[in-house]
C-alpha cells in the first residue's frame, strides 16, 4: 500500500506541475493563428480577389492628381477644399491630391484634404470644392486613354481647364486626344487600399457575392481546423467586420455571408479542440483607415458618438451570439484604433462600456483590448482600471513597419527580440494588471535574402520569447500569398519551428505520458 500511496503522489505532483507550465488562471495558455484575409478582406493577403475588377486602378480611396496637358499645371483644391478650383500649381502636393468615391466602372466622386467633394452644381459652370454630401453633380465620368483623360458631367458636358487657370464644365463637344484644355493627365499617387468596401464595391454586387462566396468557401475550411489542431494550436482568432451583425443583407456595398462563415468556425472549432477570439476588426467608420478596417477612403470617423454607439451594438450582437458557446474564449473589442485619430480618453470608455456588455453576456468570457497603433505606451490600458476580471491587453510585435528596422541585419532583429521586447513583457507581467496578448506577430523582417536557418532563428527567439505572455501569443496568418507570413507553409517547410508542432511536446502527450508513467509505477513491485 505504501508503493502505491508514492506512486498516486507522484502521478498527482505531474499532473500538478504539468498545469502549471501550461495554464494561467486555469486557462492553457494561447498558441494561435489569425484566420486573417477570410471574413475581413486584405488584399496583400490574396491579390487576385482582385483581378477582374475594371479599372482596378481606380478603386475607392485611389489618390490621384489632375494635370491639364495644355497649362501643364495641376488642378488644385486650396486650403483642401471650401472653394473654387485652380489650375495653377507648378508641383503637386495635398492640395492637389484627390481621393476616388466610386460610383461604377467608370463614373467616380472625388474627395479634397478636407473632406469637401469636387462639385458642378454652380450657376457660372465653375467646378467648386465644396460639396459636403455627393449626388449627381458631383459625380464624373473619367474616360481613359492611356494617362490621359476626359472628365465629363452626367448631363454629357466637359470639364476644361481655361486659360486663366480656372477650372469650369461648359465644354460642350466631344474634345479629341490632342493637347486641347479638356484633355488631362491622371496620375495615379497611392492605390493601396484593397479591403472589403474597394472589393465590393469594385465589382458591383453580383459579381463581388459571387466572388466573396467563393472565398469564404475554399479560403479556411474544417481542414484547416484539423491541420491546426494536429500542430500544436489550441485557439483561432477571426477579424470580423462590423456589417456581420445585418447578415445576410448587410449595407451596401457589403456582402453577406460572413456570419454563416463564423458560425461554421466555431462548430469546426468544438470538433478539434479549439477555441476561437472574436476580433471585431472594421468598426463602422474605420478606426484607423487601414483596408482591414473597411476604410472606403483612408479616413477615420470611428471616434465619433454615433459610430461608437454602433460599435458597442456590434459587440451586443455577438456576445449575445456566441457568449455561451463552449467554444468562445474570447471577444476583442476592436483592432489597432489609431493613435493619431483616437483619443486615449475615448478609447478607454468604449472599453469600459464593451466590458460590461460582454459581462451582460457571459462571466467567463475573455475581453480583450487591443492597443492603440502608432506613438501608443501599451502600459496606458494597464493603468486604465478596464474591467474586473479575465481582461487581456493584446499587443501586436513586428519587426516591420518602421524605418528603425529597415537597416538590420538578422543578429540585430534576434537580439531586439531578447533585449527590448522581452524586458517589456516582463515589466508588464510585474504591474499585476490584465493579462499580455501577442495577438500578431509573424516570422518576417525586413532582412534581404535570409537563409532558412536565419529564419528558424528569428522565429524560435519569437516563440521563446512571446510564450512568456501571460495570456499567450497568436501568429499572423494562417494563409498568405507570401510564404513568410502563411503559418501553414512555414510549419510544413520548417521555416518555423514551432515545439508545438510536435507531439512529443503538447501538454496532451505529457499528460498521458505522466499517466502512464503513474500507472507504471503502481502496477510494477517494488
Amino acid at each position: 500500500m505504501g508503493g502505491l500511496a508514492v506512486s498516486a503522489f507522484v502521478l498527482f505532483s505531474w499532473v500538478l506541475f504539468l498545469s502549471c507550465i501550461f495554464s494561467v488562471d486555469g486557462l492553457s495558455k494561447v498558441r494561435g493563428v489569425n484566420l486573417g484575409g477570410w471574413l475581413v478582406i486584405e488584399g496583400w493577403i490574396k491579390p487576385s480577389l482582385f483581378d477582374g475588377i475594371p479599372n482596378g486602378d481606380m478603386l475607392d480611396g485611389t489618390q490621384v492628381q489632375i494635370r491639364s496637358v495644355v497649362l501643364n499645371k495641376y488642378v488644385s483644391a486650396a486650403n483642401g477644399g471650401g472653394s473654387n478650383v485652380t489650375v495653377d500649381r507648378d508641383v503637386a502636393s495635398t492640395w492637389e491630391t484627390f481621393w476616388l468615391w466610386r460610383v461604377s466602372d467608370n463614373e467616380f466622386q472625388l474627395r479634397c484634404l478636407g473632406g469637401q467633394f469636387l462639385t458642378s452644381n454652380s450657376e457660372d459652370g465653375l467646378i467648386l470644392a465644396t460639396s459636403k454630401h455627393p449626388l449627381s453633380t458631383e459625380t464624373f465620368s473619367i474616360e481613359r486613354n492611356a494617362r490621359r483623360v476626359h472628365i465629363r458631367l452626367l448631363n454629357g458636358g466637359y470639364v476644361q481647364a481655361t486659360n486663366d487657370h480656372l477650372l469650369i464644365s461648359t465644354y460642350q463637344f466631344q474634345p479629341g486626344w490632342d493637347n486641347n484644355l479638356a484633355t488631362f493627365e491622371l496620375v495615379i499617387v497611392a492605390n493601396n487600399l484593397h479591403g472589403d468596401y474597394q472589393l465590393a464595391n469594385g465589382y458591383g454586387p453580383d459579381k463581388a457575392k459571387m466572388v466573396l462566396e467563393e472565398h469564404r468557401r475554399s479560403f479556411i475550411t474544417a481542414k484547416d481546423f484539423d491541420f491546426l489542431s494536429r500542430h500544436g494550436i489550441n485557439t483561432v482568432r477571426i477579424p470580423v467586420g462590423w456589417w456581420i451583425t445585418q447578415d445576410p443583407y448587410p449595407p451596401s456595398p457589403f456582402v453577406g455571408g460572413s456570419l454563416a462563415a463564423l458560425d461554421l468556425a466555431f462548430s469546426w472549432a468544438q470538433s478539434y479542440g479549439l477555441k476561437c477570439i472574436i476580433d471585431l476588426h472594421a468598426a463602422p467608420g474605420s478606426q484607423n483607415g487601414m483596408e482591414h478596417s473597411a476604410s472606403r477612403d483612408g479616413s477615420v470617423a470611428w471616434p465619433s458618438p454615433e459610430y461608437i454607439s454602433q460599435t458597442l451594438e456590434v459587440i451586443d450582437f455577438l456576445a449575445t451570439r456566441y457568449g455561451g458557446h463552449p467554444s468562445l474564449l474570447g471577444i476583442e473589442l476592436l483592432n489597432e484604433p489609431s493613435a493619431a485619430t483616437v483619443t486615449l480618453d475615448v478609447l478607454v470608455s468604449y472599453y469600459m462600456r464593451g466590458y460590461q456588455i460582454v459581462r451582460n453576456h457571459s462571466s467567463t468570457a475573455y475581453v480583450i483590448l487591443c492597443q492603440r497603433i502608432g506613438n501608443a505606451d501599451p502600459i496606458e490600458l494597464f493603468q486604465a482600471g478596464i474591467g474586473l476580471s479575465n481582461v487581456v491587453v493584446d499587443l501586436h510585435y513586428y519587426n516591420l513597419f518602421n524605418p528603425y528596422f529597415a537597416t538590420m541585419n538578422s543578429s540585430q532583429n534576434i537580439d531586439f527580440i531578447y533585449k527590448m521586447r522581452a524586458p517589456q513583457l516582463q515589466d508588464l507581467k510585474g504591474m499585476n494588471g490584465p493579462l499580455v496578448f501577442i495577438g500578431e506577430w509573424v516570422n518576417e523582417w525586413d532582412v534581404q535574402n535570409a537563409s532558412q536557418y536565419e529564419y528558424q532563428k528569428f522565429g524560435s527567439a519569437q516563440l521563446d520569447v512571446y510564450a512568456n505572455a501571460t495570456f499567450g501569443w497568436s501568429y499572423w496568418t494562417l494563409k498568405n500569398d507570401m510564404i513568410h507570413w502563411d503559418f501553414e507553409w512555414n510549419i510544413k517547410n520548417k521555416y518555423l519551428l514551432f515545439s508545438g508542432s510536435s507531439m512529443l511536446k503538447t501538454p496532451s502527450f505529457l499528460l498521458l505520458l505522466a499517466l502512464g508513467w503513474g500507472i507504471h509505477l503502481i502496477i510494477m513491485p517494488r
